[in-house]
């Protein structure tokens, strides 16, 4: 069983006419993904990729019955974008534009605040339950079902990590890209929350990095608790420089905050398993899942 999405899952593209949605749409729809809308305002009538586009998502969710959007809309109407789909109670939005001003996300984030939706992103590279759904820009090539869910901060180490619980014999359950954004949607330890509810889930993958605070609210939330699921960690930039962002936004170390370290120590300490290296997160939530799986 999935977590946020399923084959019931109909999804609505905001900003699917531009070239960067029209292509990873597409791509959704080779994976058998229902795209049952696109949302263009000012397009609204026509049909593109063989569905039809509506001005405003409100419509398209009465004429589809769509409960998922993927937004690609550039960085500077974004925020316009979630709005207009939590305004619309769409329950699942996922946001892959990248830099959205983080003043528009505060506003986002007042939109959110007692409406029907879950927002992830932006800057995430989506949701991929394999052979079910996948929303965003995520690689499937590796990805198999089965019964490990994995939360990410990095869309390249993600890439990396599905394929080595792959080639473990593991599969997946559910990937979730957070976003790498400072400012976003759902949580890390949320994704957490979901995955150990999940009977599906047998154990969970945490990919972390350098800059902000959800590893450690996810060590907080695990601490003293027994979850029955063993959960893996890998957390990236253990050498990275003191105030200098490494990548997209969310990843900055400040003295004494966001640095790999601390993260590392807090998660070990609630009870959590950290890959020793990025080439052995498979092997180690293998070994870890041993008990579970009754492999000698």
């Amino acid at each position: 069983m999935a977590i946020l999405v399923d084959k019931n899952t109909r999804v609505l593209c905001q900003g699917m006419t531009g070239w960067a949605g029209t292509h990873h749409t597409a791509r959704m729809m080779e994976y058998d993904t229902a795209v049952v809308a696109g949302v263009t305002p000012g397009k609204g009538g026509r049909s593109h990729l063989n569905v039809p586009v509506f001005d405003t998502v409100a419509q398209a969710r009465t004429e589809t019955g769509a409960n998922a959007s993927m937004i690609f809309v550039p960085p500077a109407n974004a925020a316009n974008a979630m709005v207009e789909a939590i305004e619309a109670e769409i329950p699942l939005i996922v946001a892959v534009t990248e830099r959205v001003p983080s003043l528009d996300m505060v506003r986002v984030h007042q939109a959110l605040k007692g409406s029907k939706t879950t927002l992830v992103g932006p800057n995430s590279q989506g949701i991929l339950a394999p052979n079910i759904c996948m929303i965003g820009v995520m690689a499937t090539g590796s990805a198999c079902p089965g019964h490990v869910g994995i939360v990410s901060r990095s869309a390249s180490l993600t890439s990396e990590v599905v394929a080595q619980v792959s080639n473990e014999g593991l599969g997946q359950s559910t990937t979730i890209g957070v976003g790498g954004d400072a400012i976003h949607g759902i949580r890390m330890v949320e994704c957490v929350e979901l995955f150990l509810a999940d009977p599906e889930t047998h154990g969970i993958v945490l990919i972390g990095e350098i800059g902000g605070n959800e590893e450690q609210e996810v060590a907080e939330f695990l601490q003293g608790k027994k979850t029955g699921k063993p959960i893996v960690a890998l957390i990236a930039g253990q050498f990275a420089p003191l105030e200098r962002r490494m990548g997209h936004a969310g990843t900055v170390t400040t003295f004494g905050r966001g640095d790999a370290a601390s993260k590392i120590a807090a998660l070990e300490k609630a009870g959590v398993q950290v890959a020793p290296s990025s080439h052995l997160v498979g092997a180690t939530i293998r070994e870890a899942l041993k008990p579970i799986r009754g492999v000698a």
